[in-house]
């Protein structure tokens, strides 16, 4: 069996169809009951002839993702968050070189999507700028569909899982 295919079925094995609610989980809306909760989502799409595997934890005030390009490799690791005066985002490279900044820009653009603390794992190749682009996509697709986007100013949606 490939490593993609070993991915495939470790990942249907996690993911959460209908979550049992247990102590310090979230239910699927993403809003907690108890400090400290805590939901996974896993996921795998295809995205031009690459498998792509997406794995999301969400803690009580930050996101952590991991993207993989067809393999189970780590990849590099970004951390991302707004800083004060002004609410810009940091963002700094806690694994991996500075010359393959795969995955920097996607971790400060979810910071300012969904207003929480992000740690991005990133295993997409350097030079794949549409790939990145299209597993950007499908992740904030996915944020949105669980509930931790920030509404867009105008709109009368829920508001966004803190």
């Amino acid at each position: 069996m490939t490593s993609s295919e070993e991915l495939r079925t470790s990942f249907s094995d996690l993911v959460m169809s209908s979550p049992a609610r247990t102590e310090g989980q979230t239910n699927s809306s993403g809003d907690s009951s108890h400090e400290g909760s805590l939901q996974v989502a896993c996921f795998t799409e295809d995205l031009h002839d690459v498998t792509l595997h997406f794995q999301i934890v969400r803690f009580s005030k930050q996101i952590y993702v991991w993207v993989g390009c067809n393999t189970a490799k780590f990849g590099h690791l970004y951390a991302a968050a707004t800083t004060r005066p002004d609410n810009r985002v940091s963002i700094t490279s806690v694994l991996g070189g500075t010359s393959d900044n795969t995955g920097s820009g996607m971790a400060r653009r979810l910071v300012l999507k969904t207003g929480l603390n992000i740690v991005l794992a990133c295993n997409i190749p350097k030079d794949s700028p549409m790939l990145e682009a299209a597993a950007e996509r499908k992740l904030v697709e996915k944020l949105k569909g669980m509930g931790y986007m920030r509404p867009v100013a105008g709109e009368t949606s829920t508001p966004t899982a803190t």
